[in-house]
């Protein structure tokens, strides 16, 4: 059964203490991160440049777009607080700042757009209403920018069913369980990951959400045709935004 928002927020909290520990283990977590965070194409060393890095969770995804865009204005922000305060406890520029909120409720939090960029990094399979936050998110981007989504999306791959099952049960269960790290959260993982999209599915539902330009990209390593870069544009202001063009995978 899929928890819901705020059951999430608590798995990960609950999953906060090992959270590190347990994805560095995973080949090419970080890597692939920063080359998500590349693949966003962001100009010189990201001056003048407002990001938004929506699910934050304890900062690898920050890191990475703060290696592509180290004089950047970053926004991160979580609802998970425990996940959130490990963040911060780590050292980062004054040019970047944390905001524990959902990406629906930023104006509360004192967080307004628009941005020139959004990253959401292992977040949108994760929500009750992931369409509804994929509106969300392009309603926070400026004209012309653009949001990557990076993510695992073995939904309807036989193949890619079998590894992340491999994978879940066999590595990543276990290591929880070893840990002490809430293995309930990394079965809720891997059960959102098993549950949800294929690449050419998830490129329709960005489509559906009023973004263009759709294209994605997977990662190499283990990960191939499982984790994949998603990037979509917010069209620029006055661009007709039906007949848009049809999304293409690399």
């Amino acid at each position: 059964m899929r928890l819901r928002d705020e059951e999430l927020a608590a798995a990960f909290d609950a999953g906060a203490p090992v959270y590190d520990t347990l994805v560095d283990r995973n080949p090419g977590y970080h890597t692939h991160l920063r080359l998500s965070a590349r693949r966003l194409g962001l100009p010189g060393d990201g001056a003048g440049l407002r990001l938004l890095d929506a699910g934050c969770g304890t900062g690898a995804s920050t890191a990475a777009l703060l290696s592509v865009a180290p004089r950047a204005e970053i926004v991160a922000v979580d609802a998970a607080g425990e996940m959130l305060e490990r963040a911060r406890a780590k050292s980062w520029p004054d040019t970047v700042r944390f905001a524990h909120s959902r990406v629906e409720d930023l104006a509360e939090a004192g967080v307004h757009g628009p941005f020139d960029a959004i990253f959401a990094a292992y977040l949108v399979r994760n929500l009750t209403d992931p369409d509804g936050q994929l509106r969300a998110l392009r309603g926070l981007l400026r004209p012309g920018g653009t949001l990557a989504v990076h993510d695992y999306v073995a939904g309807q791959d036989r193949r890619g069913r079998i590894t992340w099952h491999v994978v879940c049960w066999g590595i990543v269960i276990p290591l929880a369980l070893r840990h002490r790290g809430g293995a309930g959260l990394y079965r809720h993982l891997w059960r959102s990951v098993a549950e949800f999209d294929d690449a050419p599915r998830f490129e329709r539902r960005l489509r559906d959400a009023g973004f263009a330009d759709i294209r994605s990209e997977t990662m190499p390593g283990w990960q191939r045709g499982i984790e994949y870069t998603f990037l979509a544009t917010r069209s620029e202001a006055g661009q007709p935004e039906d007949g848009q063009p049809e999304a293409r995978s690399a």
